[in-house]
């Protein structure tokens, strides 16, 4: 009976359109590994990249340069003992207007300009955090070589294990990105598609309810998840040893209440658009802010305090917070943090879904 029924037939067809263009194959698996292994490899565990800095060629520019040659010694040193990692000073020495031209375009974070044997100017733009960063390390290596002491002594803890690196905060939020990637484009961009073509106008002329034809899209896009979700998570676990602390059962359910939120706002969207142009403006719409603020490549929690509720009542933002809070930190469902990412996800799901059944054009 199910077999022959409207649901199973659409659901059959929709897998077999998914599994014969190879692109969408990509673009859902293939595409999320590539990116976590690229981000990965970028991010992983290595010593700090070396400071960059111009140095104003002249007199005075000798002792700034062997300040310099001896704490590259030292931080040598400290990295092949495993006693603390300090990053390396790379000058490169160029004439006054020389120097000042590659930092006005961007080629140096800071030009040192020696005004004497005793003193120097640091030149620099204060909006980059890498000029600033230089800033203090470059001052740091000068003063101390001009006899500066630290009155306290300190120890270098360096935390690197599983759990902590930025992959494991990335992880989760690739998952929350395919998760939205999917819902919007793999629901709206097919509805669209298929009202362009005047093929839901067909399937409207036919005795089959409407439930089934919008069911079998949504049990589609549920089927294509779960192998998404484990690609990411394998990757995570086997290739840079990421921990899961929390229950798996919670992390694939947090993601499917995920995907059905995103995939009724996908179903909204495409509720009445008519063209692909239209579709893809909404689709870029509503993605846009979600990818800027829902704290998937960085803390969400840089944005200002009065832009937060905004931040928070993202399904995006929901997700990802409620992966990584059952993934890094092993909360389960007494977590009042994952309760109330569930509630969110849950409300956009139920909204979305019902305002788009009532505003749903199928000609």
């Amino acid at each position: 009976m199910l077999r022959n029924s409207p649901f199973f037939q659409l659901y059959l067809a929709r897998l077999r359109e998914f599994v014969r263009q190879p692109a969408r194959i990509f673009w859902v698996y293939g595409f999320p590994m590539l990116l976590a292994v690229v981000l990965g490899f970028a991010f992983q565990n290595r010593p700090p990249a070396p400071v960059q800095a111009d140095l104003v060629a002249g007199p005075a520019a000798t002792a700034i340069e062997k300040a310099v040659a001896d704490h590259n010694a030292r931080a040598a040193a400290a990295s092949a003992s495993a006693r603390g990692i300090a990053p390396i000073v790379e000058l490169s020495v160029h004439p006054e207007a020389q120097a000042l031209h590659r930092l006005k375009t961007g080629k140096t974070p800071i030009v040192i300009n020696p005004d004497g044997e005793t003193s120097w100017t640091y030149q620099y733009d204060p909006t980059r955090p890498e000029a600033a960063s230089a800033r203090l390390a470059i001052d740091d290596v000068l003063q101390q070589a001009a006899g500066r002491t630290n009155p306290r002594a300190t120890t270098d803890v360096l935390v690197t294990e599983p759990g902590s690196r930025y992959i494991d905060f990335l992880i989760p939020g690739l998952i929350g990105i395919n998760a939205m990637g999917g819902g919007l484009w793999g629901v709206g961009f097919f509805l669209v598609n298929m009202r362009i073509g005047k093929l839901l106008k067909c399937f409207v002329a036919t005795p089959m309810p409407r439930r089934d034809f919008l069911g079998a899209i949504l049990a589609s896009r549920l089927t294509f998840l779960i192998p998404d979700l484990a690609v990411l998570l394998l990757l995570g676990v086997f290739a840079y040893r990421m921990p899961i602390h929390g229950s798996l059962l919670l992390v694939i359910v947090l993601d499917v209440i995920g995907a059905l939120a995103f995939a009724g706002i996908g179903l909204l969207v495409a509720s009445r658009a008519s063209s692909t142009e239209t579709v893809s403006g909404l689709m870029n719409l509503v993605m846009l802010p979600m990818w800027l603020f829902s704290g998937v490549f960085f803390a969400s929690e840089r944005f200002p305090s009065f832009f937060q509720p905004f931040i928070q009542a993202l399904p995006l933002t929901q997700l990802v917070n409620a992966l990584r809070l059952v993934i890094l930190e092993g909360a389960g469902l007494d977590s009042f943090d994952v309760l109330k990412a569930i509630a969110i996800l849950a409300a956009w799901a139920i909204g979305t879904f019902w305002l788009a059944l009532r505003l749903f054009k199928w000609t």
